[in-house]
């Protein structure tokens, strides 16, 4: 819910997890998961802090804009954030199939991979992305080597739409989660 421009979301929690809505505070802390060479292999070509600063931006903007964005995920024994995981908004020149669309799209620290927490995240997150806005058509993308992320996005009920070229050149491969019929 977004009042008087200031987003009002509850934590979602899990069982290990505690998802927030970002605060400033999250933002140089995720661009050292982001930052980080195991992590930033599947984020693009560019990992500066003015281009971290923008995508940190953007999501922000979504949540003001759309009522939606990315969550923080914090583990909840320890309370240290360890990546985000959510639905925003962007326009990426991907075309009109994906560009304009609510977009899914989790980030773990590189010790996190492999431990279900990421599907534990966007688990709880569509739950409660369909009971806030409703049943929705949902893209997302990956670098096409990012077998991890393309097994979640199967589990998650995403299929392949196509392969693309972000407008910086890197190879992505999308794929959309439709409404269930009924």
């Amino acid at each position: 819910m977004v009042v008087s421009g200031v987003v009002s979301v509850g934590p979602l929690v899990t069982e290990r997890l505690d998802l927030r809505v970002p605060a400033k505070d999250d933002l140089w802390a995720m661009w050292a998961i982001t930052a980080d060479p195991a992590t930033g292999r599947y984020l693009g070509s560019v990992h500066a802090r003015p281009d971290h600063f923008q995508r940190f931006s953007r999501n922000a903007g979504s949540w003001l804009l759309y009522g939606y964005g990315s969550f923080m995920v914090h583990d909840r024994a320890t309370g240290e954030l360890i990546g985000n995981a959510g639905m925003f908004h962007s326009f990426r020149g991907l075309g009109d199939d994906f560009d304009d669309s609510v977009e899914a799209g989790w980030i773990l620290r590189a010790d996190r991979v492999g431990l279900g927490l990421a599907h534990e995240a966007m688990t709880a997150v569509l739950a409660w992305f369909e009971r806030e806005h409703g049943a929705q058509r949902i893209v997302c993308m990956t670098a096409p080597d990012n077998a991890p992320s393309i097994r979640l996005a199967g589990r998650l009920g995403f299929v392949p739409i196509r392969e693309a070229v972000l407008p910086d050149g890197d190879a992505v491969r999308l794929f959309e989660r439709l409404p269930a019929a009924g």
